[in-house]
This record gives C-alpha cells, sequence and structure tokens, in this order.
C-alpha cells in the first residue's frame, strides 16, 4: 500500500505542521497496520482451522466435533473481548494491554505451528486470549487520537481503521490458506506467527505516536481491589485444576471435558449480564425501556450470527468435500473463499453509506428495526439458497463454486444491514451507567450464536449435521420468522426505545 504521510513545511508546533496519514494523526497508521496484521494472523488460521480439524492429515476429526471446536473458539473470541477490556481500564492500560496481546496472539500460531494434537488446543487457547485482549482496546486508542467525540476527523478516523481489518481479512486466507493447504498446515500457522510478529514490532516502533492517554490506566484497582481479584482467580484456577486432575487421573477426561462447559459458558454469561443490567435499580424508568428494546436486537443479533459465522465452518467443510472448487477450469484452495466476505465489505460498505445518506435526505432512510429484520431475513435466505448446493451433493455431484459466493454475498449485504447498525443501537441505548460496558455487551451475541452452533453440532450435545437439508431449512426458516417477528412487533420495540432512532 502506497504511503500516504505527507508533512507541511509550516514551522514545528502549528496546526498541520505534524505528520498525518491520510489527513489523521500520524498514530492512526500505527494502529492501522498494527489491526491489519493481526487480522491477517487471525483470518488466516481461522480460515485453516475447520480444514486441518478434519483433514486426514490434520486432526481428522468428524464435521460435528469439527464445528463445534471452530464456534467454541469463535465464541470465546469475543466472550474474553469482556475482560480485555477490563484489563485496559484497570490493570494495564490500552497501550501496554495491546503489546502484551500481540505476544500473546504470536506465542498462540507458533504452538498451533508444532506438528501435535496436544499443544494445538493449547494454542486455540493463546489466540483466542490474546485477541480477546486486543479486539477490546485498539477501538479506544484510536478514539483517543481525536479531540473527543466532536472531533470532525474521527468518524473519517475510523473507517480508515476498518478498512485495515478487512484488508487483512482479505490478504489472509490468499496467502496463509494457499500455503497450509497446498504446503503444510503447520507451515500456514507459522505465517500466521510472523504476521503478527510484524504487527507487533511496528506497533512497539510507533507507538510514540499514539496518544499519551494510551498508556493511562483509566480507573486503577485499588490495593484492596487488586488482592481481592488475584485472591478469586487463584480460588477459581485451583478449583479447575483439581477437577480436571480428578478427570484425567480417573481415565474419563475427553476433549467434550473443556468443549462442553465452555460453549455452555458461552449461553449462560450473556444472558447473566443481560439480566444484571435489566434488574439494575439504578436504572431510571427510560433507560429500563431501553434495555427491554435492546434485548430485542440482542436476540436476533445472535440468530444473526449463529447462522452467518457458519460461513467459516459449515460451508467451508462443505466446500471442501462437496463443492467444484474452481472457476473457467481454475482450481483454488477452498480457504479463499473466506476472501469473499471482506472483499464485498470493502466494495459495498461505502454504496451502503451512500445510500442510506441520499434517502436520508429523502426522508425515507428505513428505520433501524426494519434494517435489522431485513439482515436477518437475508441471512435466512442465504441458508435457503444454500440448499441447491446441498441437493446437488447428495444427487453424487459436485456443486458450482458460484453457489457458495452467491452465499456469501446475500450474507454480507445481510452484515451490512445488522453488524454497523446493532453498533450504533449499542451506543445509543446503552444506559449511562453502562455505557463503556455495552461495546462489549454487544459482542457477548457473536458468543451466543456460535455457543448454541456449537452445543447443536457437538456429537455429544446436540449431534446435529449442520449441513443436511432437513436441518439448513430449519435454521432458514428460523432466521427469517426473526426478522418478520422483529418487524411485526416494530411499533412496541420503537415505543421501548424511546427518542432512539
Amino acid at each position: 500500500m502506497a504511503s500516504s504521510l505527507t508533512k507541511d513545511s509550516a514551522r514545528p508546533g502549528t496546526p498541520g505542521s505534524e505528520k498525518t496519514f491520510f489527513g489523521h494523526p500520524r498514530g492512526l497508521a500505527t494502529l492501522f497496520m498494527t489491526e491489519m496484521w493481526e487480522r491477517f494472523s487471525y483470518y488466516g488460521m481461522r480460515a485453516l482451522l475447520p480444514l486441518y480439524l478434519v483433514a486426514p492429515g490434520g486432526l481428522h476429526l468428524n464435521a460435528g466435533t469439527a464445528t463445534a471446536i471452530y464456534s467454541v473458539y469463535v465464541s470465546l473470541v469475543y466472550l474474553l473481548a469482556l475482560p480485555g477490556g477490563w484489563f485496559g481500564d484497570r490493570v494495564w492500560g490500552p497501550r501496554k494491554t495491546v503489546a502484551v496481546a500481540g505476544g500473546v496472539i504470536m506465542l498462540g500460531h507458533l504452538t498451533l505451528a508444532l506438528p501435535s494434537s496436544g499443544t494445538f488446543y493449547a494454542g486455540l487457547g493463546l489466540v483466542a486470549i490474546g485477541s480477546g485482549l486486543l479486539k477490546a482496546n485498539i477501538s479506544t486508542m484510536v478514539g483517543q487520537l481525536y479531540d473527543g467525540p466532536d472531533d470532525p476527523r474521527r468518524d473519517g478516523g475510523f473507517t480508515v481503521f476498518y478498512m485495515g481489518i478487512n484488508l487483512g481479512a482479505f490478504a489472509a486466507p490468499l496467502v496463509i490458506g494457499t500455503i497450509g493447504e497446498n504446503v503444510n498446515w503447520h507451515l500456514g500457522f507459522a505465517l500466521a506467527a510472523l504476521g503478527m510478529a510484524l504487527g507487533l514490532a511496528q506497533f512497539l516502533i510507533g507507538s510514540r505516536h499514539l496518544s499519551e492517554r494510551s498508556s493511562v490506566v483509566p480507573t486503577p484497582l485499588s490495593a484492596d481491589e487488586k488482592a481481592s481479584t488475584l485472591r478469586k482467580a487463584a480460588i477459581w484456577a485451583g478449583i479447575a485444576v483439581v477437577f480436571y486432575a480428578i478427570v484425567g487421573f480417573s481415565g474419563h477426561y475427553t476433549l467434550n471435558w473443556i468443549l462442553i462447559p465452555l460453549t455452555l459458558l458461552g449461553v449462560i454469561i450473556p444472558t447473566m449480564v443481560l439480566v444484571r443490567i435489566k434488574r439494575d435499580k439504578d436504572l431510571d424508568r427510560t433507560e429500563q425501556k431501553s434495555m427491554s428494546a435492546y434485548i430485542w436486537f440482542f436476540v436476533a443479533a445472535a440468530v444473526f450470527w449463529m447462522i452467518y459465522d457458519q460461513g467459516g465452518s459449515t460451508l467451508s467443510i462443505f466446500a471442501d468435500s462437496s463443492a467444484e472448487n474452481s472457476v473457467l477450469g481454475w482450481a483454488f484452495p477452498v480457504s479463499w473463499y473466506q476472501s469473499v466476505n471482506p472483499v464485498l465489505i470493502m466494495a459495498l460498505a461505502p454504496v451502503f453509506a451512500w445510500f442510506w445518506l441520499a434517502l436520508n435526505r429523502r426522508g425515507k432512510e428505513p428505520s433501524t428495526i426494519v434494517k435489522f429484520a431485513s439482515g436477518l431475513v437475508l441471512v435466512g435466505a442465504s441458508f435457503f439458497l444454500f440448499l441447491a448446493p446441498l441437493s446437488i451433493a447428495e444427487g453424487g455431484h459436485k456443486a458450482a463454486a458460484m453457489w457458495l459466493v452467491a452465499i456469501y454475498f446475500v450474507q454480507t449485504i445481510g452484515e451490512l444491514l445488522v453488524s454497523p447498525v446493532g453498533l450504533s443501537v449499542t451506543t445509543k441505548m446503552a444506559p449511562a451507567k453502562y455505557a463503556s460496558q455495552m461495546m462489549g455487551v454487544w459482542f457477548l451475541a457473536v458468543t451466543a450464536g456460535d455457543s448454541v452452533t456449537a452445543l447443536l453440532s457437538n456429537p455429544a450435545v446436540g449431534g446435529v449435521n449442520l449441513d443436511k437439508r432437513g436441518f439448513v431449512a430449519v435454521e432458514a426458516v428460523l432466521a427469517v420468522l426473526a426478522g418478520a417477528a422483529v418487524w411485526m412487533y416494530r411499533k412496541k420495540v420503537k415505543a421501548l426505545m424511546g427518542n432512539v432512532r
């Protein structure tokens, strides 16, 4: 990417004399590149993960177990964003937390690169922990580069930053996926580690351009709080060690002793968080009504992500076994399908932004509720579309690659309706007391959705074949019905939202 750093010829210290990045503070370049390389490592590994889990040269697991592992992993990344934000706010500050997170992610990928199934799951855990720590804090540092929420460059800065996410996500499967599938799985995971190492190195070198506030711990723990936190953590860690030692030495340990508890936590914790906020007596009547409305959005979003995230698991495993992964006679690795979504996001996001503004000027922009309902209907429609290649495969033929591309296209449009709208409505509907925590609550919708997928696909729990026509049709109908329900009750939800639009 060509550099866009410029320097004004004015005297140092005068406005505009500092180096800029696309007209934004120089620190944005540091955070842009950090996020790009982190997403390169994350999405590259994620593109390989389900394929490695089912491959004869990998762990050679059945599709249900592979989908459960993949779904638990993704749910953990978003679940750990909550404690990640807590560490940034109360222990290390955002800058130190991101630096530590980068090191943990790199170590996790290096562990995945070891040719051992015993260390593989430890590597997944390290990447999930590091991603949770980083995800919650790097966006905070982007905001700190600007003079408050009224800085006119702020929205544009986040737009540039999110381009870094999609650039990394687009390139990763093309590079890491190709090496992992065609050369060596573990070399692919090692490339993910190299990507994170490059991101971490330039973050450490360029951190001098970040806001000084990024090194500040906003609300540090008191000595008593620190002692109490360490004591509670030690107790829970001790309980876990004793429990798994008993299970292991008794000869009953299987992977599900880890998978099922983590899956259940992915459903229980989001529920507990929402209930705790909703029952907080410090909230006034208006805030209580807003939270009631927000729960509708949260449940709808969980249904959306439950289906959407199967693009990386169910669809990928199906493509590996039952699709003709070629275009005009040119074959490509299965992992390349994971580049379709980010390239579509980069192409379509500006179009959607322009379209909403154009409708808004005419007073015809659809409400948040209508956008949300439409996104749910579209993700359901994508699985109705999935029924066609499933039927082709069940007839003994290979499904054309363009069927899968069409599914990802419909899902991407749905994502552009649900994801940015959900982020916006979360900030608008958040009670004042929980303003800084509600973004983490929004991410818990992903955790809940993926945890449901893990429960359904795990042979020891649901044992559902997620790539069979019957259940795919059920999921499609569920999403469409959820979208229809949100639309039918739009007046009630709108009343609960109060002045939020």
